[in-house]
């Protein structure tokens, strides 16, 4: 399971879960099923916890111990807190971002059938997905057509705003919306640049680009509750042992 983004404070709280009341910019454990119980330590990702060479090879016996009980394509949809956060990570992550606009009465019917679409294997893991009913993120939004809709979006360089590649009704079958997706993401590959982090970095500070996150930006190394500043101390990387769960903070 990824959070794609420390949105809220919820979320901050966690990740705090893991590495012993910090919190950084990332937590890797493995969970039972239950998504409960703790299989092993935590820490800040799968080297720390199991070693680079035989990561891949305990993740997959330890999966082994738990055979599947439901089809993995009944998987939920993905769905944001915003447009404005669906937009900021999308482009982030360079991917195409698919929002689902219109009404909640006219959209939640999408939320079960439009499964089959985002567990393809063609399409899994390379879009992200939002749903709104709100009308607050269309000025952000270039060539966007009035009314519901399936709006796949190019982000922009820096998730601020975006370019409608493709718009579809939301009564569009499942396999249109999968030709579109592959089409659109076909032609995203074909022309974005792969981003080169310095350089997105000291570009975007340059013509003064900032993101406001709703919750405070940086890590609390030292689990003290509050963002490190300049020269603080961090902490070490190891969660609490296997089968035990951190006690409620």
């Amino acid at each position: 399971m990824r959070i794609d983004s420390y949105e809220t404070a919820e979320h901050q709280q966690y990740v705090r879960t893991f590495l012993n009341g910090r919190f950084e910019n990332s937590a890797f454990c493995l969970l039972a099923p239950n998504g409960q119980d703790w299989l092993m330590r935590a820490g800040r990702g799968p080297e720390m916890v199991l070693g680079n060479r035989s990561s891949v090879l305990q993740m997959k016996t330890v999966a082994a111990k738990y055979p599947d009980k439901k089809d993995s394509t009944d998987a939920i949809v993905q769905d944001f807190h915003s447009v404005r956060q669906a937009l900021n990570v999308a482009s982030a992550d360079q991917r195409v971002l698919v929002i689902v606009s219109g009404p909640k009465t006219q959209t939640d019917g999408l939320r079960q059938s439009l499964k089959a679409v985002t567990n393809d294997e063609r399409i899994i893991g390379r879009f992200h997905v939002d749903f709104d009913e709100t009308s607050d993120w269309h000025k952000q939004i270039k060539g966007l057509q009035a009314g519901p809709g399936i709006v796949v979006i190019r982000p922009g360089e820096f998730g601020m705003d975006g370019t409608v590649m493709r718009q579809l009704p939301l009564s569009t079958s499942n396999s249109e919306i999968v030709n579109t997706l592959l089409a659109a993401n076909s032609e995203f590959a074909r022309t974005t640049k792969k981003k080169v982090y310095s350089s997105h970095v000291a570009k975007g500070r340059s013509l003064g680009i900032y993101f406001e996150s709703v919750v405070p930006y940086g890590e609390d190394r030292d689990g003290d509750g509050k963002i490190d500043g300049p020269g603080r101390p961090g902490g070490s990387s190891r969660g609490v042992p296997p089968g035990r769960r951190p006690p409620p903070r």
